[in-house]
């Protein structure tokens, strides 16, 4: 039987070999070689990182760890397990050989199981992504046939080889579908077909500041036609319905927008919606949950945690949400003063320490550089410069570089919270990092030895309230992304369930 199949793999090599292919001499060659060691799979995997959002990140990252552990498991046990010869090129035409010949072994195909691999990882995250790579992906496969260097049955096997390497990385790494449904439990909203009682409220400054984005508020029409819609952060006539155009130049702030568009929403039985970052959403959860409103977000920020963890990544994510009326309860902190003063709330984190310098370095260097560059830059600037603070925790006097508090747990240990899967699970997720000597080496270590869990200056709680005292003249908070001075007392306190929102079923 091998004998059978060896011969049937040899005469279908010959037979490539021997048939003319139009303008396959010009181009499977060079893409052949442009797969060498997966530099075509990682180019693209790097591309779509910088050039995509956070969903083109998750698959880029899929694909190449897919094609890591193809061309481990290659390298280490395939080559090494059957060591075949690699076809002799006396039946291939000249003009198709690579100038290069491997000196590997033959079976299986290496750039193949590279190929199929990072293909399937991508459509294991997106199934339309990893349907255009597709023809990429074979014709790679098919380039290792036509110039010589290997037989169909290494290929095949290699393509085998791949795609069994990106179901085991899903395996440990489970996709977006297979995960439960996010942001439970759920709640009742209104089905709105194309937005009919929706008022949105468009932030048309929200994003990064260094890339140029298309009409946003036009977008938004056209994607829920029937909705309302108030533009925020723009003083030109674009359109927008409701009172006019709205922006910090304009008469009016962000509060009073959304306060107007409630009141529009109630007489309409409809939904207050809102395009923007972390900042704007929080801002139009409390008008909200205020007006007794369901709220639907589209993702318009930088970030967009809370919109992510809501499962919604796009304008479309959001409207097929509304249109649904599938929606959930979520919780809420309110903050208050010593006095008992209102001081805000947040939906997704506070912090009070290091981070609150971060983001405000970076919020006035994103501007010049783009985000992405502005926060790097801004955490080797913290690292060098910050002082710990002084304050106390619930009574207990504490010297702290950093105090973060999530609103519900977050996956993911230290200080680089992840995602939340439940967001009414009514507890803060609080993390400090302790301001003794050598502090930051000794988390910095932990980290490298993944043994965060354990850092002696890394102490992790889940509580109902948390009571902050003793805070410094001048000292910062951060809150959604939003930087302020602190109070000198400040309590967090959990509320239940407290508003409902539109969420995208995977």
């Amino acid at each position: 039987m091998r004998k059978i199949v060896s011969s049937w793999d040899r005469a279908a090599f010959d037979a490539v070999a021997a048939h003319h292919w139009p303008g396959g001499d010009r181009v499977l060659p060079r893409l052949s070689r442009s797969a060498d060691h997966g530099l075509l799979w990682f180019g693209l995997a790097a591309g779509a990182a910088l050039a995509g959002g956070r969903p083109a990140r998750r698959a880029a990252l899929r694909g190449a760890a897919s094609l890591a552990v193809a061309s481990a498991a290659v390298n280490t046990l395939g080559k090494r397990s059957v060591r075949r010869l690699r076809p002799v090129l006396d039946a291939v035409p000249a003009v198709r050989r690579l100038a290069r010949q491997p000196i590997t072994t033959s079976f299986p195909s290496g750039h193949s199981a590279s190929a199929v691999a990072f293909a399937t990882g991508v459509a294991l995250e997106n199934p339309a992504w990893g349907l255009a790579l597709a023809p990429l992906a074979a014709s790679v496969c098919f380039s290792r046939v036509y110039t010589g260097v290997h037989y169909p049955g290494d290929v095949l096997a290699g393509a085998v080889l791949g795609a069994g390497a990106a179901f085991a990385v899903r395996g440990i790494a489970p996709t977006r579908a297979q995960l439960a449904p996010p942001a439970r439990p759920r709640a009742d909203a209104p089905a709105l077909p194309r937005g009919e009682g929706l008022v949105v409220v468009v932030n048309a400054g929200s994003g990064p500041r260094a890339v140029a984005r298309p009409d946003v508020v036009q977008a938004v029409r056209a994607a829920l036609p029937r909705a309302e819609v108030v533009a925020y952060g723009s003083n030109s006539d674009d359109g927008a319905e409701g009172p006019g155009p709205y922006g910090p130049d304009g008469g009016e702030d962000l509060g009073k927008t959304l306060e107007a568009a409630a009141l529009r929403a109630r007489e309409r039985g409809g939904a207050l919606g809102v395009f923007g970052g972390d900042g704007t959403v929080n801002a139009a959860a409390v008008t909200a949950r205020r007006h007794g409103l369901p709220l639907a977000v589209l993702p318009g920020g930088t970030y967009n945690h809370f919109a992510y963890d809501l499962g919604i990544e796009s304008l479309a994510d959001a409207c097929r949400a509304v249109e649904a009326g599938e929606a959930v309860a979520v919780d809420m902190v309110r903050l208050r003063t010593g006095t008992g003063a209102d001081a805000g709330w947040f939906l997704n984190t506070f912090s009070i320490g290091a981070y609150p310098e971060l983001v405000r370095l970076r919020e006035r260097w994103a501007p010049r550089i783009g985000a992405w560059p502005a926060g790097v830059l801004a955490a080797v600037h913290v690292l060098r410069t910050a002082r710990p603070v002084r304050l106390r925790v619930d009574g207990r006097r504490r010297s702290l570089w950093m105090l973060f508090a999530g609103n519900c747990t977050y996956r993911g240990l230290g200080l680089t919270p992840v995602r939340r899967h439940d967001l009414a699970d009514g507890v803060l997720d609080v993390r400090t990092v302790s301001g003794g000597p050598l502090a930051r080496t000794r988390l910095l270590a932990a980290a490298l030895a993944g043994d965060l869990k354990h850092s002696p200056v890394l102490r992790t709680a889940r509580v109902r309230s948390l009571r902050i005292s003793g805070i410094g003249p001048g000292t910062h908070l951060a809150r959604d992304g939003e930087i302020a001075l602190a109070p000198e007392v400040l309590t967090l306190k959990k509320e239940n369930e407290a508003l409902v929102v539109y969420r995208n079923m995977p």
